[in-house]
């Protein structure tokens, strides 16, 4: 992203944050949006209408909206027409460098849900074979981080390859079609492209990073509504432990929500790690080896402190 377009969403989005999260914060509470992608423990909960059953008797409403990727799912939250979601760890990276108005208040720990894929009957068979190809991915996404950690861990640089800046949605025809020689995504386009688009899984993200997903809040509603966020965070956690248990509930879910056919699904569901807990220390000092490797890139411009924007009212 170049540094117009970060001042541009700073000065704007910011702006706009100030002027509606902040007089939504001065009304009385009636509706929670929550921002959700095609997986994972939100789309859960709202199968199970958790957080519904937690609010109804406050008279407060739950309001879904959906997003195909982590970035603009957080300039919404920024500019306060969503409440809280969850993404993975690079959206907030660049969200924080573009001063959202965004703070974590839980954090999640990927396992292999996500990776680069290439084609079944590829020529490319290691890191190194990256050298030269395109590359297709979301920028600013967690599908970012990895590319560029993989990039890494086999002496490339981020000059080697190019870049291909895709959603899921376009990414996946671009995978098929050639346009891209490999795709780095997260699930469940990741299962999608393994099992409907003769993917071969070239890389899993936990074989050379860390990873890390989030759950972040507006940080004018956060902290106007203090005990709501917490609600929300305790239903999500009780939506988590349950899908651990019960992995092919899960998928089932999954697929009568999101419409994603139940076999990709359930690959998707059998990965996955769902459990909610605080942003501790290590999650910290994970996710900030995340942000220096984008600002010494010169990918973000300048260098934040991840700690700055963890939510103080979730450790007391």
């Amino acid at each position: 992203m170049k540094r117009r377009e970060f001042l541009k969403m700073s000065l704007g989005a910011t702006a706009a944050a100030s002027l509606s999260s902040s007089a939504r914060a001065q009304a009385p509470l009636k509706e929670i949006r929550i921002g959700y992608q095609k997986t994972g423990v939100l789309v859960i909960a709202r199968q199970q209408a958790v957080l519904e059953k937690r609010f109804a008797g406050k008279q407060i409403g739950i309001r879904w909206i959906e997003f195909t990727s982590g970035p603009p799912l957080l300039e919404a939250m920024s500019t306060g027409s969503v409440d809280l979601g969850a993404v993975g760890d690079t959206p907030p990276i660049f969200a924080q460098a573009a001063n959202a108005n965004v703070v974590y208040v839980a954090g999640s720990r990927i396992t292999n849900g996500q990776g680069i894929l290439v084609p079944a009957n590829s020529n490319i068979r290691s890191i190194a074979d990256l050298k030269g190809k395109r590359v297709g991915f979301t920028k600013g996404s967690s599908a970012h981080n990895v590319v560029i950690a993989t990039l890494e861990k086999a002496g490339l640089t981020y000059e080697d390859i190019t870049p291909v800046y895709l959603t899921p949605p376009d990414a996946g025809p671009a995978f098929a079609n050639g346009s891209i020689e490999a795709w780095a995504v997260w699930d469940p386009y990741f299962a999608i492209g393994e099992k409907r688009q003769s993917g071969r899984i070239l890389v899993n993200a936990h074989e050379v990073a860390k990873t890390n997903s989030f759950y972040l809040a507006n940080r004018d509603f956060a902290n106007a509504h203090v005990r709501e966020t917490r609600e929300v965070i305790d239903g999500l956690a009780e939506a988590a432990r349950w899908a651990e248990a019960n992995r092919a509930d899960v998928a089932s879910a999954l697929a009568a929500i999101t419409g994603v056919p139940l076999e990709v699904q359930t690959i998707a569901a059998n990965r996955a790690s769902f459990l909610i807990g605080p942003v501790t220390d290590e999650i910290v000092t994970t996710q900030q080896a995340v942000a220096d490797r984008f600002h010494r890139l010169g990918l973000i411009p300048k260098p934040i402190a991840v700690r700055d924007i963890v939510w103080r009212h979730t450790q007391s």
